[in-house]
């Protein structure tokens, strides 16, 4: 079924964790299918950065592709996908997929998701930014993906690297409309019932003229 395929990429940039944590996830809630690509870049920093072999990583998904087999189903806008993440996502892939540079199956599957209109999400890994890193990023939101830079929030009190991964794999679940546990979630601010909110902190009623 397609409501039940995502596509993820695993590209070289730093921290590959990210896309770790997210296949992890998805594979806990158990809810879609997996459809990997890993870069040849991605190989090296999985090594690098992680205590895993890209094999390992491989094996969290439900299928795995061969980055060079362009022939594979998600090359294919008549495979039907709810839409590719690629965690994290390198400079080179971010630019690629900004010029409809589709040499391998990872930027083919990206640029079939935008002709399809289908959701991409660019979890975009790099400090500080180019124009042109910019620029690109500008080009992909107008072609229909969505940049979502790693960006941690501590409204959630995190505690631990896993609270902050945990947080990150939600909002890209979020972009597909996956449902999830995996963060909690803002209510606004609970006051204690001997504690009262600051004046200023309640919307004030709007006083009108007695006609």
């Amino acid at each position: 079924m397609a409501a039940h395929r995502l596509v993820v990429a695993i590209t070289g940039a730093s921290a590959p964790q990210l896309g770790i944590h997210l296949l992890r996830t998805l594979r806990r809630l158990g809810t879609v299918e997996t459809h990997l690509v890993i870069s040849q870049a991605a190989h090296r920093t999985i090594e690098l950065e992680t205590d895993m072999r890209p094999a390992e990583v491989a094996a969290l998904a439900d299928v795995v592709y061969r980055r060079g087999d362009v022939a594979a189903a998600i090359a294919s806008g008549s495979f039907p996908t709810i839409g590719m993440a690629v965690v994290p996502c390198s400079m080179k892939t971010l630019a690629a997929v900004a010029h409809g540079y589709g040499d391998d199956l990872l930027t083919r599957a990206a640029d079939v998701c935008l002709k399809e209109r289908r959701p991409l999400v660019l979890v975009t890994r790099e400090t500080p930014l180019s124009l042109v890193h910019l620029r690109n990023m500008v080009a992909v939101t107008e072609a229909g993906a969505t940049v979502l830079p790693p960006t941690p929030a501590f409204y959630h009190r995190p505690s631990s690297a896993e609270d902050v991964l945990a947080h990150l794999s939600g909002k890209v679940l979020d972009q597909f409309g996956i449902e999830h546990d995996v963060y909690p979630r803002w209510h606004g601010p609970v006051f204690p019932r001997s504690c009262s909110p600051r004046p200023d902190s309640a919307v004030q009623p709007v006083r009108g003229t007695a006609s």
